[in-house]
């Protein structure tokens, strides 16, 4: 079950050169409530990227004569880390999918075609690289001036709160899905040493620790 928000839809580029693979997939996709592209080369998938601006991008590694999933995979990882990858293939080993001096990005998640036992395998690894895009703006324990210092992500999803947005709204804010967003906010609240006591309110106290000026966010003085 394709898990989202009112007037929210996750997009996901579908980057497969086997057409029947392809078109299966992308209008499975595309019924389960996300919108869908599809490219069948690398060069496509670029082309599309920036215009389509997706949360996810499902490829292939082998993808026909030309640049393949791994040279995809490294430009999104240079270019536009914050979308979320899915390596979809027939292969169960990297290793022999690559060969040893080729690797994919550690945030991507591999899944086996073989191993699918249903559309819900391919979403849940679609919200996984999104969660681990919003993970990678890791926390930091140590104090900056005294305070607490946060990501970027992190200091946003204070700044929405302040606001009074809650969880459900920070993500239609931020264009992304409501488990990832629920997931900073958790890593969030935890990097500001905010307990899971069911007598404390952790989200006031949270936005009280931003408008009292005892965080920071890195790359800020």
């Amino acid at each position: 079950m394709t898990e989202g928000i009112p007037g929210f839809r996750t997009k996901v580029l579908v980057v497969e050169d086997e057409e029947f693979t392809r078109t299966i997939l992308a209008d499975s996709l595309a019924a389960s409530g996300m919108t869908v592209r599809s490219a069948i080369s690398v060069a496509e998938a670029l082309e599309i990227l920036l215009e389509f601006e997706p949360n996810a991008v499902v490829t292939d590694l082998h993808l026909g004569p030309g640049p393949d999933g791994v040279d995809l995979l490294e430009r999104l990882n240079r270019d536009l880390p914050w979308i979320g990858q899915v390596v979809l293939t027939s292969h169960t080993s990297v290793q022999v999918a690559l060969g040893i001096n080729r690797r994919i990005p550690e945030r991507a998640v591999y899944l086996v075609k073989s191993r699918i036992t249903s559309l819900a395998d391919v979403e849940d690894a679609i919200f996984d690289s999104i969660t681990r895009t919003s993970a990678e703006d890791s926390i930091s324990l140590e104090p900056a001036e005294g305070r607490i210092e946060l990501s970027a992500s992190q200091g946003e999803i204070l700044r929405l709160m302040s606001e009074g947005l809650s969880n459900a709204a920070i993500a239609a804010r931020r264009e992304t899905t409501l488990r990832s967003t629920e997931s900073l906010v958790a890593r969030t609240f935890a990097t500001l040493g905010l307990s899971n006591d069911p007598n404390v309110n952790a989200r006031v106290l949270a936005v009280r620790m931003w408008l009292q000026g005892q965080v920071v966010v890195r790359g800020r003085s």
